[in-house]
């Protein structure tokens, strides 16, 4: 491990999986980053379980996810944070927001936005429809963001420079969606000010959401973490390692190939030979560089390298 004493007002990381399935080799990649860089900082490292999606949550999938982490040698220095418990705190930050007159009733479906919309980098553009008050004979399905004129520019850590009209590449966003649940760009921006958050280390997928967040905290007074984003990790397919393609989770029964191959695939120097999860974060947390990382938001791994079926 790092020198030097243990001290989490300097730096404080996070890793926050959600259960709706096992622990997958892209999310361990995220998981290690974040760990590394937290550990050589001699900062805290957090969990957080965002079990807010709660329709596609897995009965059991939040144990099996901490068995895998531990059995990774990974160690958390606070209780793990739930995001289902945090409803209180996500309607008061979505009511200073109407109050201040940020956000507002929405009555659009989907279909009725992908019938005008155009297309952006994530998928519809939402055009307004309700920004000046709800169209005459329907009634609240969410609550959006008044985004018009908001562009954010930001520094990542490991992608550079990045710059976005949040107005023109997204639209006015969700903040609590039709179903009734919290959206995720206000519940992480909440958690991570309430957990002290002050560094990011996650996936590339979620490069784009940065300017939303980082709008949200300005509205809400909140502290800004810096910005990190891995690349993602693609099959010769050009598809995400991920559960949503199916994938099968890493092995917690064997993890030294996948914490070796994840290591590599971070631009890591290679590392003596280690026979525990526990010797390979001893050897390889001196050696942690953010600045090795690939600058590129995917990077392709090849079959026969690949930690899973």
């Amino acid at each position: 491990m790092a020198e030097g004493p243990f001290d989490e007002r300097i730096y404080r990381g996070r890793f926050a999986p959600s259960p709706t399935g096992p622990l997958h080799f892209g999310s361990l990649i995220a998981a290690v980053a974040s760990y590394a860089d937290a550990r050589t900082h001699r900062g805290a490292w957090i969990l957080r379980m965002e079990d807010l999606d709660r329709p596609r949550e897995r009965p059991g999938a939040a144990e099996r996810i901490l068995k895998t982490l531990r059995a990774f040698g990974f160690a958390w220095d606070a209780p793990i944070l739930y995001q289902s418990e945090r409803t209180p705190a996500y309607e008061a930050a979505l009511s200073r927001l109407a109050q201040a007159g940020l956000a507002y009733p929405c009555g659009c479906t989907r279909s009725e936005i992908a019938a005008i919309a155009e297309s952006g980098p994530e998928g519809h553009i939402y055009p307004g429809t309700c920004r000046t008050g709800l169209v005459q004979g329907r009634s609240q399905r969410s609550m959006r963001l008044n985004t018009q004129g908001a562009r954010i520019a930001f520094e990542d850590r490991i992608q550079g420079p990045q710059s976005q009209s949040i107005d023109a590449s997204v639209g006015d966003f969700v903040l609590h969606r039709a179903d009734g649940i919290h959206a995720y760009q206000l519940a992480v921006v909440i958690d991570d000010a309430f957990q002290g958050i002050t560094h990011v280390v996650r996936g590339a997928d979620l490069l784009l959401s940065t300017p939303r967040q980082i709008l949200l905290q300005r509205h809400l007074g909140l502290s800004l973490p810096a910005y990190a984003h891995v690349p993602l990790i693609l099959d010769e397919r050009g598809r995400k390692l991920s559960k949503s393609h199916a994938a099968a989770p890493v092995d917690p029964d064997d993890p030294l190939p996948a914490l070796n191959l994840a290591w590599r695939l971070l631009g890591q120097t290679s590392l003596p030979e280690h026979g525990s999860p526990q010797a390979f974060w001893d050897l390889a947390i001196p050696r942690w560089r953010i600045e090795d990382i690939p600058a590129k938001e995917a990077l392709t791994i090849e079959p026969t390298l690949q930690p899973i079926d």
